[in-house]
C-alpha cells in the first residue's frame, strides 16, 4: 500500500512543476565573473526555480557555481549551458560540440541562462531516483547534497562535500530561508518553452561536472590536468583548501603543474588496490611515479619494498604495491642472506 501511494504522488509533484515564461532573446556573458558577482547575478534564478520545482535555491547555485566554473566554463560562455547537460536523442534544440569524456561530445546549447536552470530543475524533478529527496525540508542543504550523490548525480566522492562547502562559504543557504524565498524573482517575457526543449528520459540523462572530469583510482578521486591549470585554479574549482592539492600529491609549493598530469583530490592510501600486488618498472619511472600510477603514499611504498628515500629502481625491478617485499624475493636479490652463499 506503501509502494502505491508513493507512484501516485509522484505524477502530482511533477503537475506543480509547470514550466515558466522566459525571453526568446539570445543571451552571452563575456565578461568573467568572481563567485559573488554570479550569485548576485542569476541567483533570482535559483530562487525562481525554488518556488517552481521546490529545489534549495543553495543547491542549483552551488551546482552552478561549481559546475560552470562561475559561468566563465567555455560552455556556459558559448552556450548558456551552466550545468554541462549534455544531448539525448530527444533533445531536438540547438547542440555544441566539446571534449569531455570524450572527444567532441554533444551538449545542449541555450539561447538563455534561465533555459539552462529550467532544464537542470527538470533533470533533477522528474527523475525517479531523486524523488525522495522532495521529502526533505527545503532548507536542508546537507542532506540534499549528500542526497544527490547518492542518487549517482556525480561519480565522484567528494561531490556532497564540495557542494555544501560552496554553500557555506557563500552563505547561500539564506536563499532557502523564508525571507530568501519571498524575494521578488526577476521579470521574464511571455514566450515559454515547448515541450521538445524540455528535459525528457531524464533518468538516462548524463551531466558533465566542473571543467575536469573526477575519475577514482584506488577509491580516491582524481583529475588529468589540462593546459592552462594552476594549484589555485583547481583549488578553486573544487572548492578545496590551498595546501591540499600539495598534500595529497606530495609535492613541494614550488612544483609546477603540466599537461596530463594526474592530481589526486584525496590522500593517497598505504597500499594499491586488490588485484594490484607488484609493478614491474620501466625505463624512466621512479618510485614517485609509481606510487601516483597507483594511488599510494610514497612513504608506504618504500617501506613494502625495503627502499630508503631518494633511493629509485632499477628498469625491470618488480615493486610490491600491497604487501612487503616476500622473503624469498630477498634471498633472489642477495643470495648470502641466512648463510645461503653459493660458495660454501
Amino acid at each position: 500500500m506503501r509502494k502505491r501511494l508513493i507512484i501516485l504522488t509522484i505524477p502530482i509533484l511533477i503537475a506543480s512543476c509547470k514550466v515558466q515564461q522566459i525571453s526568446n532573446k539570445p543571451e552571452r556573458t563575456n565578461v568573467s565573473l568572481d563567485r559573488k558577482e554570479y550569485i548576485e547575478k542569476y541567483s533570482p534564478l535559483a530562487i525562481k526555480e525554488m518556488k517552481r520545482c521546490k529545489i534549495p535555491a543553495s543547491i542549483t547555485l552551488a551546482q552552478a557555481l561549481l559546475e560552470s566554473d562561475n559561468g566563465n566554463s567555455t560552455l556556459a560562455q558559448k552556450s548558456n549551458n551552466h550545468f554541462g547537460i549534455k544531448c539525448h536523442k530527444s533533445w531536438k534544440g540547438k547542440r555544441v560540440y566539446h571534449d569531455d569524456d570524450k572527444r567532441n561530445e554533444c551538449f545542449r546549447k541555450y539561447k538563455t541562462v534561465y533555459e539552462s536552470y529550467i532544464d537542470h530543475s527538470n533533470f533533477i524533478y522528474k527523475g525517479q531516483r531523486y524523488q525522495s529527496l522532495f521529502k526533505l525540508k527545503p532548507t536542508n542543504y546537507k542532506a540534499w547534497a549528500k542526497g544527490l550523490q547518492r542518487a549517482g548525480y556525480a561519480t565522484s566522492r567528494s561531490y556532497s562535500a564540495m557542494l555544501i562547502k560552496i554553500i557555506e562559504d557563500n552563505n547561500l543557504h539564506r536563499f532557502d530561508t523564508k525571507k530568501g524565498y519571498k524575494q521578488k524573482p526577476i521579470t521574464t517575457s511571455n514566450e515559454a518553452l515547448t515541450n521538445n526543449d524540455l528535459t525528457e528520459n531524464v533518468d538516462n540523462f548524463s551531466i558533465s561536472l566542473n571543467k575536469h572530469q573526477v575519475k577514482e583510482l584506488n577509491r580516491i578521486d582524481y583529475i588529468v590536468t589540462k593546459q592552462g591549470d594552476t594549484f589555485k585554479s583547481i583549488t578553486e574549482e573544487f572548492g578545496m583548501l590551498s595546501f591540499e592539492l600539495y598534500k595529497y600529491n606530495e609535492l613541494s609549493k614550488t612544483a609546477k603543474l603540466e599537461s596530463g598530469q594526474k592530481l589526486f583530490l584525496q590522500p593517497k592510501r598505504s597500499k594499491a588496490e586488490v588485484g594490484s600486488r607488484f609493478h614491474i618498472t620501466q625505463q624512466g619511472e621512479t618510485m614517485y611515479s609509481i606510487s601516483q600510477q597507483y594511488g599510494i603514499k610514497l612513504k608506504s611504498l618504500l617501506k613494502k619494498n625495503l627502499m630508503k628515500k631518494g633511493e629509485e629502481p632499477k628498469e625491470g625491478q618488480k615493486i610490491w604495491l600491497r604487501k612487503i617485499k616476500p622473503h624469498e624475493e630477498l634471498v633472489k636479490a642477495s643470495p648470502t642472506i641466512e648463510g645461503f652463499d653459493e660458495g660454501r
